[in-house]
């Protein structure tokens, strides 16, 4: 159904709008088959980003390449790419089938092939039998099904999807972050994500760019950038990270002590060669990497904070729970929590985590 995959470089791009840059300096390479997602909050130039792809939007700096070819200056008809919109932008007087048809008709593509086409594509995003009926006849879901099918059967180079999920319900988002993880990787073509949704994100890609006031503050595989973010804004913005500032104190082995702020000692396994061995230091602490125990609880070979409990919420398969430590509020997220002994607010806890579980943001 698509063409073959490609390659696509950004080197030195940058967008201005007035006297503000939305973009400067983005260089990157998403690589053949990918699922490379813009992750970031609204404003961070996340879209400006995907529309300059596309042909949508010029650079006021840098270029634009597919595989080996220069596309800067393409109109977006020229450069093979396709686009899902976040508000799907499908005709309301067309068919499903006429709206699926549209980019072939226009590109003088036979009559038969057309059916044929049209009808591949639709049964790829599960619609067939539904061909006659009119966008107001079809769920949310379904529309933006009709426009992901619309795009593919062009058989794009690349395709680039603008928070496709965004006006979807809870349920229903997760029901197509699903199906479009396994269509995009039964047909291996190259794919451009844009969401602020860090559970999205970190879901269906393979790499991820976290954007934040238009550049590129971290890129890597979503294990890397959940459980070893470089900056405070990814550790804060991509999960929610327990963040305690402290000194090194010494370094043996594979190991950094660190005295935090809020004056207990913190085991640290190095992450890293390059990890820091003097001076202040910023830890990260994922809240299902912490465990709430009764006082007095031993924690061999863990790390110990002791507080109380400020706040509680039930939510099913976990217990999120707030503590204050030192006049630090942590979070905790206990997982599995049927037979688990619920604490309630104002009980003192023990906090117990792994120094393997701690990060070094910046380290």
């Amino acid at each position: 159904m698509t063409a073959k995959a490609s390659e696509v470089r950004l080197e030195g791009v940058g967008k201005r709008f007035g006297e503000a840059w939305a973009l400067r300096g983005v260089s990157l390479h998403i690589r053949a088959g990918e699922f490379y997602t813009f992750l970031g909050p609204s404003g961070c130039g996340k879209t400006t980003l995907l529309r300059i792809i596309a042909g949508f939007a010029f650079p006021d700096e840098g270029s634009v390449w597919l595989d080996d070819e220069p596309v800067t200056a393409l109109p977006p008809w020229k450069r093979g790419v396709g686009m899902v919109f976040q508000s799907y932008a499908i005709w309301p007087h067309m068919s499903v089938f006429e709206n699926v048809a549209f980019g072939l008709r226009e590109r003088g593509i036979p009559r038969a092939e057309i059916q044929t086409r049209v009808g591949e594509a639709l049964r790829m995003v599960n619609l067939e039998g539904l061909e006659g009926r009119r966008p107001s006849q079809l769920s949310g879901g379904q529309q933006q099904r009709v426009a992901l099918a619309r795009t593919l059967v062009v058989q794009p180079r690349v395709l680039l999807l603008d928070e496709p999920l965004s006006n979807l319900d809870a349920r229903l988002r997760a029901q197509m972050r699903l199906e479009l993880l396994k269509l995009q990787r039964d047909l291996g073509i190259t794919t451009i994500y844009v969401t602020h949704d860090q559970e999205e994100a970190l879901a269906l890609s393979t790499r991820i760019a976290v954007m934040s006031a238009g550049a590129i503050v971290q890129e890597g595989t979503p294990r890397e950038i959940y459980e070893a973010p470089q900056e405070r804004f990814v550790a804060e913005f991509v999960g929610a990270a327990n963040l305690l500032g402290g000194e090194v104190r010494g370094v043996k082995g594979t190991t950094v002590t660190v005295m935090t702020d809020l004056g207990v000692e913190v085991q640290v396994a190095r992450p890293s060669p390059d990890a820091p061995t003097s001076g202040r230091i910023l830890l990260t602490i994922r809240p299902e990497a912490m465990d709430l125990l009764p006082p007095g609880s031993r924690t061999e070979g863990r790390n110990r904070l002791e507080g109380k409990v400020a706040a509680s919420a039930f939510q099913g398969a976990a217990i999120q729970y707030e503590v204050e430590a030192g006049g630090t509020l942590l979070r905790a997220s206990v997982s599995n929590p049927k037979g688990k002994h619920l604490f309630q607010r104002g009980d003192p806890v023990v906090v117990g985590f792994a120094p393997e579980d701690v990060g070094i943001v910046g380290g």
